[in-house]
């Protein structure tokens, strides 16, 4: 339990999102976790994110585990009623992976999908509540179980959000706490003026803060994402720089490498590193750390 040790000894710890394939063949999903697996403290297995069918977290978190890697698993809210989100839980401990993230998951109308129908039996403070419940030894029904689960639990925060105070924020962030959460991963960061209203207001490291460094494709995906993603500011001069530079794909991962010793400086718990589809990229990004 790497991570746990390290959020336990206020050390800064890296998160690498590693995206399950849309198919069987796991041999690229497995050499590109390989290759950092000494520089990552646990892989991020998502839960299908973007209502896009793949291979499970559960499946690929395994998958990893059995190679020596740590993860985390992403449990949400869309596809599972309590009684499988509960059976999920209890495999994933019984095959070793000891850290869970909840989340409530994409609406499906937004994925590959779009005729499916959304679940949500629970919500994400009923999930949370069902995590805690198994630990303590009973499921949803009050029933014991024959050995409990022992999780390091996380969720997501936005830290950022527009249009909403950090106030609401902390103060949801704090029902989430109560009901058992251990750290937060939040939205893609570009800028540490985008979230200073929120860290101004919390500990950081007391609620274990782990920001996302979204590796960057190009230019087009920076305006994109600064045009239309509404809680991910990206500012002017980064366009900008990557407009000028002779090797944009380059540039993007300097700069992806920037923001992560920067957070790790600033005083964050660490950092979640999200390369969608660019894992290759992984070695580039951390060697410069």
């Amino acid at each position: 339990m790497q991570l746990k040790r390290k959020f336990d000894a206020g050390e800064f710890a890296v998160l690498a999102e590693m995206e399950p394939p849309k198919g069987v063949d796991v041999s690229k999903m497995v050499t590109h976790a390989m290759r950092v697996k000494g520089d990552v403290d646990a892989f991020v297995v998502p839960e299908m994110s973007n209502a896009v069918m793949r291979m499970s977290s559960l499946g690929g978190a395994v998958i990893l585990q059995n190679k020596g890697m740590e993860t985390v698993i992403q449990l949400n809210c869309r596809d599972r009623n309590r009684i499988a989100l509960q059976a999920d839980l209890l495999a994933a401990f019984g095959c070793g992976v000891t850290n869970v993230m909840a989340v409530t998951g994409e609406d499906p109308s937004y994925g590959d999908h779009f005729q499916a129908r959304s679940v949500y039996d629970i919500d994400l403070l009923e999930l949370l509540g069902a995590i805690r419940g198994l630990q303590e030894g009973k499921d949803m029904a009050g029933i014991e179980l024959s050995g409990a689960p022992e999780f390091l639990v996380g969720s997501t925060v936005n830290a950022g959000a527009k249009g909403k105070s950090p106030e609401l924020v902390i103060e949801e962030m704090n029902k989430e706490i109560k009901a058992g959460v251990q750290f937060f991963i939040s939205p893609p960061l570009f800028d540490l003026s985008a979230i200073e209203p929120f860290t101004k207001k919390v500990d950081i490291k007391k609620a274990k803060i782990i920001p996302t460094v979204l590796l960057l494709k190009s230019l087009g995906m920076a305006r994109y994402i600064m045009r239309n993603v509404e809680d991910v500011y990206v500012p002017d001069s980064l366009v900008d720089r990557i407009r000028k530079s002779s090797d944009k794909v380059r540039e993007c991962t300097l700069i992806a490498s920037e923001m992560v010793s920067l957070l790790k400086n600033e005083g964050f718990s660490g950092v979640h590193i999200a390369t969608l589809g660019w894992e290759n990229k992984l070695p580039e990004i951390l060697e410069r750390i």
